[in-house]
């Protein structure tokens, strides 16, 4: 099989950055939103299960059908919207909510209608987007130096020293050092891990009127903003030009199946797909496909473990995290920024663009990323207007 001569050690590497950022970033959202839902125990077992199943079958089998790395995700703002939305209303309404959102978005992604839009936006300004999204990440790199200088100092400088002469495995040889020297000072607690497997609860939907207006459309509208509008740009501005149609389509087929089991949303990644596709992930971009594989089996594992997998990454200190995940993105932030300002017509555009995204303006439940898309085509389109 073609896939075992084009995987790597550092691509199955990037799909275990990817899943440990994802998952340490946002976990702790998604178990908020089935509370505010009025999930026991065992159903947040099930939703996580779900989550996991959902982005493991789309991450693998998008991946290996176009050779591209689609990373899939959990909406991280549609989580935050269920906590604000869901309290009072039944499980029943809520599930139905999330089949009825994951029917529209099979239905705008088979129909094409969200490929021709995003056909239209300037690779600069998707390129803008992706690094405005990026850039608290990198950044968070040195900000917490602030706090705790040794370890990652110690691990920007293995990555500088690993990227001059061993730069497919910088990445790799910089999460082991952060390790060892976290585990030297007493900071990895692994024995505190505690293994429990999730158990599937199926939640019949409640489907009504009232239901579909209040939460199934704003769900879907911030889901497809925040999440797959991102998501594509991510993948233009790497480089690849994913069949739109097809992946946002079939993502929104396996929601609809898994949603009565707890998937509230499963949509294209655009932080963590950006892992695996970076030259760390694999020197060949025609095989990182392989690193979005990894991750998409790496979810897998943790949607079988359910809940457990909260004591897994709160084993892991929050700074290696946070510094393995923004070295793990300096040459994808780099190569966005310089792709942004390379068009000197767009060039005042995709800044702004960058800018807005990575204010983190929000409105109406809408991340940034969203409104700095906005911004830059509304620019974009009055700087083509009024120039000589």
């Amino acid at each position: 099989m073609k896939f075992f001569s084009d995987v790597s050690l550092s691509s199955v590497f990037a799909g275990g950055v990817t899943v440990l950022v994802g998952i340490t970033s946002s976990l702790a959202l998604v178990f908020q939103a089935a509370v505010a839902a009025g999930a026991s125990p065992v159903q947040m077992g099930s939703w996580v299960w779900a989550l996991g199943l959902g982005m493991g079958v789309t991450c693998v089998g998008l991946s290996l059908r176009f050779r591209m790395p689609i990373v899939t995700a959990w909406s991280t703002s549609g989580a935050a919207m269920l906590i604000i939305s869901a309290p009072g209303l039944p499980m029943a309404e809520v599930i139905a909510a999330f089949v009825m959102s994951s029917v529209l978005v099979a239905l705008v992604g088979f129909s094409g209608m969200f490929e021709r839009f995003m056909d239209r936006v300037p690779l600069s300004l998707a390129a803008g987007m992706l690094a405005g999204v990026l850039l608290r990440l990198g950044v968070d790199v040195f900000v917490v130096m602030s706090t705790q200088l040794w370890l990652p100092l110690l691990m920007v400088l293995v990555y500088l020293v690993a990227q001059r002469w061993w730069p497919r495995y910088a990445v790799v040889l910089t999460m082991l050092v952060g390790g060892a020297l976290a585990a030297w000072q007493g900071q990895l607690h692994l024995q505190d891990i505690d293994w429990q497997w999730a158990q599937p609860v199926w939640t019949t939907p409640s489907f009504t009127l009232s239901g579909f207006i209040s939460l199934a459309v704003p769900f879907f509208i911030v889901n497809m903003a925040s999440q797959n509008i991102p998501g594509v740009a991510s993948l233009r501005a790497n480089g690849y030009a994913a069949p739109i149609t097809p992946v946002i389509g079939w993502i929104g087929v396996v929601n609809v199946l898994l949603a009565p089991f707890g998937a509230l949303s499963v949509n294209l990644a655009a932080i963590t797909a950006s892992i695996c596709s970076a030259p760390e992930a694999h020197p060949d971009p025609s095989k990182r496909y392989t690193a979005a594989m990894a991750a998409g089996v790496f979810y897998l594992l943790a949607g079988l473990a359910g809940a457990s997998m909260v004591s897994v990454f709160a084993a892991f200190p929050p700074a290696l995290v946070t510094v393995i995940a923004g070295i793990a993105l300096f040459g994808t932030i780099s190569n966005a920024l310089a792709t942004a300002l390379q068009d000197g017509q767009q060039r005042q555009a995709a800044f702004i663009t960058f800018a807005v995204t990575a204010s983190g303006f929000s409105q109406w439940g809408i991340s940034s990323a969203f409104w700095g898309l906005v911004a830059g085509l509304v620019a974009w389109a009055l700087s083509r207007k009024t120039a000589p």
